[in-house]
């Protein structure tokens, strides 16, 4: 048997014993207590962008809230979740136009899946589980769910890092609750089908600290080549991020992205882009404030391509207010705006290094 037989014998034993685990305790579950739960969640919006570009398309690199002076669907998505002691499973179909913009790598059929997984638990004493399928980015403080966020809109940070993965996750969480741990084998950067010519794994990892329920502590990683082998870049990316809740009323959210890939195929020379977030939340029952700054600075384009001398150097801030008007419904209102080192903006179809606008959403949850 020669290596690479025995690495492909490796990595199918890695992808299907999940589910063969899965298998084996479904049937040592049959007694236990099971729940399935179905939710769901539809957000509709209206943008104003003072640049007024064509098509009703904002910018290149925002990909959620993306539309121009029309009334749009963001996110309608249905999820059922099923759980029992030793089992669980995950399965959200969507439409709107995050999955538009965001799946356009994906083929159409898959363009609409938002999770897709199963998961057991591998021991009685331990909570220690292996999950497999489309899965929840282990990167980032933000999610698709805008009302889960204290902004409207997401940062540039979670626009352009994974909202989505797809592999095999095995995870630990202490009996305590304070420490959670995972490894990742991954099909690519935000992929669920591998680039095409590509046929590397990448890897990730995350470890959360919670010392008390007014701080969480994360850190992520991504390891891996997203681009065909022929052309193939390492990627070595870090998320830092610490939530910390400072009185009943008032939370702030500290966040820093670092990431750095090969200027090209066999070159030891590096590209480097990195962001840091800060976002200042007031709420209560009925009303959420947030404030953002934010700073990205891609010079060489290796996530945002500009074509330009300075490349993606550019400085965010926003303001929301939100209206809870129910336990089902939000109402949100928020001004954002952009300043950048180059013409980066779309104004007509013209560019410009400002930009400015006003979105308000209007969320459904059940």
């Amino acid at each position: 048997m020669n290596s690479r037989t025995i690495r492909n014998s490796i990595i199918w034993l890695a992808l299907t014993a999940p589910f063969t685990a899965l298998q084996k305790a479904t049937a040592q579950t049959d007694t236990t207590e099971k729940s399935l739960t179905v939710s769901g969640y539809g957000e509709t919006f209206y943008s104003y962008d003072f640049g007024k570009p064509g098509h009703h398309i904002r910018q290149p690199f925002l990909y959620s809230y993306n539309r121009h002076h029309t009334i749009a669907i963001n996110l309608a998505m249905v999820k059922a979740s099923y759980a029992a002691e030793r089992v669980r499973g995950n399965i959200a179909l969507m439409a709107g136009t995050y999955s538009n913009d965001n799946m356009a790598a994906e083929k159409d059929g898959l363009k609409n899946i938002y999770e897709a997984n199963a998961g057991v638990k591998l021991s009685k004493k331990s909570n220690l589980w292996v999950d497999a399928g489309i899965l929840p980015s282990h990167i980032g403080w933000e999610s698709a769910i805008g009302k889960d966020c204290p902004t409207l809109t997401r940062s540039i940070a979670a626009e352009n890092s994974p909202y989505f993965e797809t592999g095999v996750r095995l995870s630990y969480t202490s009996g305590n609750g304070k420490w959670y741990l995972s490894g990742l084998v991954l099909n690519g950067w935000q992929r669920i089908e591998r680039a095409h010519g590509n046929n590397t794994l990448a890897f990730g990892h995350q470890l959360t600290f919670k010392p008390s329920d007014n701080i969480t502590l994360n850190s992520s990683s991504f390891i891996g080549n997203d681009k065909p082998d022929s052309t193939r870049q390492m990627r070595y990316f870090h998320n830092l991020y610490g939530q910390l809740l400072l009185s009943p009323h008032f939370s702030l959210t500290l966040g820093f992205d670092i990431g750095v890939e090969q200027r090209k195929a066999e070159h030891h020379g590096y590209n480097t882009w990195y962001t840091p977030v800060v976002i200042a939340s007031w709420f209560n029952d009925r009303w959420n404030t947030g404030l953002r700054g934010e700073y990205f600075n891609d010079p060489a384009g290796v996530i945002i391509a500009t074509n330009t001398a300075q490349g993606f150097k550019t400085w965010g801030y926003s303001l929301n207010i939100d209206r809870r008007i129910s336990r089902q419904f939000v109402w949100r209102i928020e001004g954002r705006g952009f300043n950048s080192s180059d013409p980066v903006f779309l104004r007509g179809n013209l560019s410009s290094n400002n930009n400015f606008a006003i979105t308000s959403a209007l969320a459904f949850s059940f």
